[in-house]
């Protein structure tokens, strides 16, 4: 299938998984917590089945957050696959702060080539493709139409009206990434609103060292992948713990956008 035909699923799918997750986030929801203690909602629930639901037509296999523990022995022979996070910011969810997102990213041989972040309250859509760039989307008009398409059954069209969300559509609408960049002296550096650690507070002193001027943005989920490629931010240090869905959307979007992920011990790029 083309990569804008997979990349239009996808958006669909972060779009409808936005509407289900917002259900959830205006009631007073249930918290459980997962084996590794990190919380989990119904929200995080529904968003990982109608995103699945919507995927797995494509015959492509689907790491979720969510989704069933499933060996390296069968993923090692994976050359594609989606990694998605159905809720990104789980913390961020349950403080109603605003600031999650749905994450969904496609990876081939190792690289992100298409991410999809959808912030369901702000309803703003982060999107990307090899070959096409990154975009930032805020027409509400053209997203009201993308989350009025129903999702169809396997056997069926996933989008009936290919024009409204077709990714022509959402280009021309769109804004396309970087917005702009800083060319001073000064630096901007995004973090985690939800587990800042000494780690970080040390690679920013370490910067404020280095640097005329240092900002210090805090934001919650994927969201701070999205300022990087924006322009908004120069640099996102994640130091902590990280998994593949924490990071598969926002690095296609960011490297799409020109910017770069890397290891931090190695610089060499994030596979």
């Amino acid at each position: 299938m083309e990569m804008n035909d997979l990349l239009q699923k996808a958006i669909h799918a972060s779009v409808k998984a936005g509407e289900a997750i917002l259900q959830v986030y205006h009631t007073d929801f249930i918290v459980e917590n997962k084996s590794d203690d990190s919380p989990l909602t119904l929200a995080d629930k529904r968003s990982h089945d109608i995103i699945c639901s919507a995927l797995e037509k494509e015959n492509i296999p689907i790491l979720s957050e969510e989704g069933r523990d499933i060996g390296f022995s069968e993923r090692q022979k994976w050359r594609r696959l989606w990694i998605i996070d159905p809720l990104d910011g789980t913390k961020e969810f349950i403080k109603r702060n605003n600031e999650f997102t749905v994450n969904i990213g496609l990876i081939v041989d190792g690289a992100p080539v298409l991410g999809v972040i959808f912030v369901p309250v702000t309803g703003v859509l982060y999107f990307a493709a090899r070959g096409l760039g990154s975009y930032k989307l805020t027409d509400a008009g053209v997203l009201d139409q993308i989350g009025k398409q129903p999702l169809q059954d396997k056997d069926s069209d996933l989008i009936e009206d290919p024009v409204a969300g077709s990714i022509e559509n959402l280009t021309g609408h769109g804004h396309r990434l970087p917005l702009g960049r800083s060319n001073d002296a000064s630096c901007t550096i995004v973090g985690s609103r939800s587990h800042a650690t000494p780690e970080l507070e040390a690679y920013v002193r370490k910067k404020q060292q280095e640097h005329a001027s240092v900002d210090f943005i805090s934001a919650g989920s994927s969201l701070k992948f999205c300022l990087v490629a924006e322009g908004a931010a120069d640099i996102y240090p994640r130091l902590g713990p990280t998994m593949e869905w924490d990071t598969a959307a926002g690095q296609a979007i960011a490297e799409n956008a020109g910017a770069g992920v890397f290891l931090f011990d190695t610089m060499t790029p994030l596979t």
